[in-house]
């Protein structure tokens, strides 16, 4: 990959790794590399020790308090950032609500809101998908009723990621009834702590409690809550998922995945003597998923040429976050190959107190697995960000 550079951005490159070695915190990376799901403590730290160097909001423009980067460097930011196990930042924060306020936010907003999103002193998370509407946001039945002074919200939200941590929530609701599913819909910051907010954890496949349901019961929220104009929140939501859809695309953390687990693979016994990695049959498998991650490599990269001009990304996300969550099955689906009978041991909780290389990772590569699941679902189920680029791109 690094013809596709220049010297200036190969000395950028090496300008953020010897940053990173120097300052990332040794128990952050384990933890990353473990797989373990990070705490609101974890990323914060990580997001404080980046603001403090001015990186935190690295995709943001300079009159926001980003550093005015151009997109190849923030791809190569976000590549040594995988390759050194960094704590990901918090995705609602500074790759979702961070863009959609600075865009669509009154300046009010901007102020109080936007420093604490660079600093990591504030978390959010997204309202957007409901019990009954989820790939299917024009169906959503929460709604947002004008009373003096703001507005009172009324509703549930399903799988809300990071809720349990938030400090707000930007939220999707319905406040014109009688308008066409896609038109009357307005989007709003709500306090987690404000009066009527309630969390129901939700313990996903893999053990883990990362997301959540949340109840909107007579909520209220002020005017200045609403974020743009009334009614408008289906323009506002499409540019937010637009850049969900690109940012699931997980090259970087992909690719660094992978890299261990070939690591993994030539130290592990394979059936027929030497390693997993000698078999010809792994070789095809590793050889595949290598040319498809270096495909998707090249294709983020063409639509981050686009975004030099100023473009924002269009159906290319949806393909993007169809092919991008893909390969994250696919590498996790073989890792649990490679592992065998120490990854279903694992997955089930069976641990053995004389661990080679297998056993130390598998209980990491195991809840990944199964974690993934969620992957071709989020952001828009792959079912229909496949319809998106048939329609779109097509012309079905």
């Amino acid at each position: 990959m690094d013809t596709f550079f220049s010297d200036a951005e190969q000395a950028f490159r090496a300008e953020v790794r010897a940053f990173i070695r120097a300052n990332l915190p040794a128990d952050l990376a384990a933890r990353v590399r473990a797989g373990i799901h990070l705490s609101r403590a974890d990323m914060a730290r990580w997001n404080a020790i980046l603001d403090a160097k001015g990186w935190a909001a690295h995709h943001w423009p300079q009159t926001y308090g980003g550093p005015g980067w151009t997109p190849i460097q923030r791809f190569l930011f976000e590549a040594e950032c995988a390759d050194a196990d960094a704590p990901p930042l918090s995705v609602f924060g500074v790759y979702l609500v961070g863009p959609t306020l600075y865009t669509f936010g009154s300046q009010a907003q901007k102020e109080a809101y936007l420093p604490g999103i660079r600093s990591g002193a504030t978390f959010w998370c997204q309202g957007y998908s409901e019990p009954n509407a989820g790939s299917d946001l024009a169906s959503l039945k929460t709604t947002a009723r004008k009373v003096e002074g703001g507005y009172v919200i009324d509703g549930a939200k399903a799988w809300t990621t990071e809720g349990h941590f938030a400090d707000y929530m930007i939220c999707l609701a319905r406040t014109n009834p009688q308008a066409k599913p896609q038109a009357g819909l307005s989007l709003f910051i709500v306090d987690m702590t404000a009066k009527g907010v309630s969390l129901q954890p939700v313990i996903t496949i893999d053990g883990a409690h990362s997301v959540n349901t949340t109840f909107l019961d007579a909520v209220f929220v002020p005017d200045d809550a609403l974020i743009g104009e009334i009614d408008k929140g289906w323009t506002y939501a499409k540019f937010l998922l637009s850049h969900e859809r690109t940012n699931n695309a997980q090259v970087h953390r992909s690719r660094r995945e992978f890299t261990r687990l070939k690591e993994l693979a030539r130290q592990m016994s394979g059936p027929a003597g030497g390693s997993v990695l000698d078999d010809p049959v792994f070789q095809r498998r590793f050889a595949a998923l290598d040319v498809e991650l270096s495909a998707l490599e090249v294709t983020v990269l063409r639509v981050l040429a686009d975004q030099t001009d100023g473009r924002e990304p269009g159906p290319e996300a949806s393909i993007l976050k169809v092919i991008g969550s893909e390969l994250q099955q696919r590498i996790s689906e073989l890792a649990m190959e490679v592992l065998g009978e120490e990854g279903i041991r694992q997955s089930h909780g069976e641990v053995d107190g004389e661990a080679g290389a297998a056993a130390t990772q598998a209980a990491g590569w195991a809840e990944r697995h199964l974690f993934r699941r969620v992957v071709t679902i989020y952001a828009g189920a792959n079912e229909i960000q496949k319809t998106i680029i048939a329609r779109t791109v097509l012309g079905m």
